[in-house]
């Protein structure tokens, strides 16, 4: 398996790139549902007003089922305009979402929960280091970071960019209660077999 600092790409993942594949309809990753995993995740929690955030959201299937089942303090962000453009147009004037258009490493904010789904293996590996950090930053005394990373490696030049278990806890484990990171038995037929769910709380 290659090393995390030999997992490289030349390709500049910026706003216009993500924005070209939402143009271009070139979204193989979108699984058109909301993701089973996320889902049983969603179902168990308590307090619907927590305040929630999805990084990197795209068609955010995962906020449109929290606003079904009833949450009232969620944040999606992206930034990829057309998307974004998209996402306020199908969510307009419901006051428990909020769509920002903006690169997640500058968001401010505190929140109980981010939901993670297909953002971390967007990025470019030299990225997550960043993430952890930033992920810590956001979230509230006690908050969780919690979804599905990738459990394998691609034989194409990514995004996706894959990882292992070990690597997530050796990159976390500095900043987070890793409670939960195992392998994932209720996932998407598309990525059965290749996902750990996971649930890592801020220390």
């Amino acid at each position: 398996m290659e090393h995390n600092s030999e997992r490289k790409t030349d390709k500049n993942l910026n706003s216009d790139y993500w924005d070209t594949q939402y143009k271009n309809s070139q979204t193989g990753w979108d699984m058109g549902t909301v993701s089973p995993p996320l889902k049983e995740y969603i179902d168990q929690l308590k307090d619907k007003n927590c305040s929630i955030l999805i990084p990197g959201c795209g068609n955010t299937y995962e906020a449109e089922y929290l606003l079904e089942q009833g949450f009232t303090n969620i944040t999606v962000i992206d930034f990829a305009p057309t998307l974004v453009d998209v996402l306020k147009e199908k969510f307009k004037g419901n006051k428990h979402i909020r769509i920002v258009l903006s690169d997640f490493f500058e968001h401010q904010g505190q929140y109980d929960l981010v939901l993670e789904q297909t953002f971390f293996c967007a990025l470019n590996p030299e990225l997550r280091e960043k993430y952890c950090s930033k992920m810590h930053a956001l979230l509230a005394p006690g908050g969780k970071l919690a979804g599905l990373f990738f459990n394998k490696e691609f034989e194409k030049e990514g995004p996706p960019f894959g990882g292992s278990k070990s690597e997530y806890e050796k990159l976390f484990s500095s900043r987070f209660e890793l409670s939960v990171l195992e392998t994932c038995h209720n996932s998407h037929p598309k990525r059965a077999d290749s996902e750990l769910f996971f649930v890592f709380k801020k220390k």
